[in-house]
């Protein structure tokens, strides 16, 4: 038996953004970008991985706005279009770097290897929905895969029970629409739990969600094993709750891993650096405007101003990668030993992360794993990685909590999505559901265009309430672009909504908004007709 079990879990989530009315679109490079520097790279560490017989399993949630965007075809051709670009950019670097700027010529190498090697996976091994890749290494019982709000909506704040249970079933057909069965587990949108949550993932037949540690520390009755063991809720689902101190070891940029002066710098971009605009011209957007482009020739250095940060040498960062797997990997034994004398079984130690800190934020994250996984696989015998669902199946009998209302924002709850810069926006939102729920009451089985605008409408709603846009709000990040697509949604839904207490369906209009707004084409609007409690 091991000492202890360690649960690596990524939350791989975009915002649904897709734009087929505009040529290119700023926004759409958040998929490209964690394309090119998340998903394939962790692809491809689970390949190795498996191609080499290391034993490893890994949590997932993906969330079903990112696998409809990854399955969107429109977006893998501008996918392509966009990594041809760099590519071809890549290859010039490599030949300006040998001839003028020998420092970067190392880093440039690497960065055609990898555009090269991203194109290669994406159109030949997994023709061009790498849902696919990810959905392979569940059925051969690497991955576990869990899903999410069917949006990323923050069930606490909305207005009332048939809107949040519609987020969970949604998700769940989704989820079996690409993964080819029901999920067992959910990721809450921003690990947020309201006590009474749990009847809603009960009744999808979810078995378990993740949760920061307060839920279950600050739970009723207090917990027996702390953090290090699932709770179960009164609807019978578990809880595991994040280890604080693993996260931080990670995640930090100040004491973390990812602040080492030898791996690769996130601000400095060759799309600002380049000297010459006609050169760097071609790989950017229509509208001329400099921006990130993905080639980054710095390291982070240490605390000195961006133009003092020193060349990124790919064969330090890798060396450093491989020695933070082996000390991560001492610190969980050590804390696995100390836990164990005091649990009375070996405990769960849950590190759950955004898996875009995994290569996009920190660029050697997916090595990082890849020699985490080696290590505890070759190295040792202390620590065994599981899933949640594994626990649940080697400890089936657990304390019974209630846990507390929670989140794994800042300060722990609600101030995040509603604050003094977001709170309109829930008036709106909450309207918009009370009317979903008259909509879906008074056509309990419409058809022919009728039902066409009663879908959208839901979809429109679904997309008004994903927490992103109060997220980037709050946050100051693209704060226009975030109050537009809310404000859009909300427009879109209202304007459904009057024309069919109208009796008039504007069928061109209709049209047009379902070939922006895409995503679930399997939904069924009747989700939202009230179920008796």
């Amino acid at each position: 038996m091991p000492t202890g079990y360690l649960s690596l879990v990524l939350h791989a989530h975009l915002p649904f953004v897709r734009h087929p009315e505009y040529p290119d679109f700023l926004e759409e490079d958040w998929l490209y970008e964690a394309i090119s520097e998340t998903y394939i790279p962790l692809l491809l560490a689970y390949n190795h991985l498996r191609d080499e017989g290391v034993k490893f399993r890994i949590t997932m949630s993906m969330t079903p706005p990112l696998c409809e965007m990854l399955s969107d075809p429109l977006l893998q051709s501008r996918y392509v279009a966009h990594l041809g670009k760099l590519c071809e950019l890549a290859e010039k670097e490599v030949a300006r770097t040998k001839k003028k700027d020998q420092k970067f010529h190392s880093a440039a190498k690497m960065y055609l290897r990898h555009f090269n090697e991203c194109l290669d996976v994406f159109e030949n091994r997994y023709s061009r929905n790498i849902v696919r890749g990810f959905r392979e290494m569940q059925d051969d019982g690497y991955l576990e895969i869990i899903t999410c709000c069917a949006t990323h909506g923050y069930l606490p704040l909305m207005s009332n029970e048939t809107v949040k249970r519609a987020q969970i079933q949604i998700a769940k057909e989704n989820y079996i629409k690409h993964f080819g069965r029901p999920p067992r587990g959910i990721w809450l949108a921003e690990c947020a739990f309201n006590p009474g949550d749990d009847k809603y993932l009960h009744e999808a037949g979810i078995k378990f969600f993740l949760a920061d540690a307060h839920a279950i520390l600050y739970g009723t009755p207090r917990p027996r094993r702390g953090i290090y063991a699932p709770v179960i809720t009164p609807e019978g689902v578990a809880v595991f709750a994040r280890d604080t101190e693993t996260s931080e070891q990670v995640w930090s940029s100040e004491i973390g891993y990812p602040g080492d002066p030898n791996y690769r710098e996130f601000y400095r971009d060759l799309g600002y650096d380049a000297q010459d605009f006609e050169y760097i011209k071609p790989y950017l957007h229509d509208d001329g405007v400099r921006r990130n482009i993905g080639i980054k020739y710095h390291r982070i250095t240490g605390k000195v101003a961006l133009h003092l940060k020193e060349p990124y040498m790919p064969e330090w960062a890798t060396e450093r990668a491989t020695m933070h797997a082996g000390h991560f990997l001492l610190n969980r034994q050590g804390q696995a030993r100390h836990l164990n004398q005091t649990l009375g079984r070996p405990p769960l130690i849950i590190a759950p992360y955004d898996a875009e800190l995994f290569g996009h934020w920190w660029f050697e994250g997916p090595q990082f794993l890849f020699y985490l996984f080696k290590k505890l696989h070759y190295d040792q015998n202390e620590i065994e990685p599981i899933s949640p669902i594994d626990y649940l199946q080697l400890y089936s009998e657990n304390q019974k909590q209630t846990p507390s209302a929670s989140s794994w924002g800042a300060e722990g709850y609600n101030r995040v999505w509603i604050n003094g810069q977001t709170e309109w926006m829930y008036m709106h939102q909450h309207a918009a559901e009370r009317r979903m729920v008259e909509l879906a009451e008074r056509f309990p089985s419409a058809e022919g265009w009728l039902r066409r605008a009663l879908n959208q409408a839901a979809r429109e709603l679904l997309l008004a309430q994903s927490s992103d846009w109060a997220f980037i709000i709050t946050t100051g990040t693209m704060v226009q672009y975030a109050v537009k697509r809310f404000k859009d949604h909300i427009h879109r839904f209202t304007r459904i909504y009057e024309m069919i207490n109208s009796g008039e369906i504007n069928r061109d209009w209709l049209i047009d908004v379902e070939s922006k707004d895409t995503i679930f084409q399997e939904i069924d609007y009747r989700v939202y007709y009230p179920i008796a409690d």
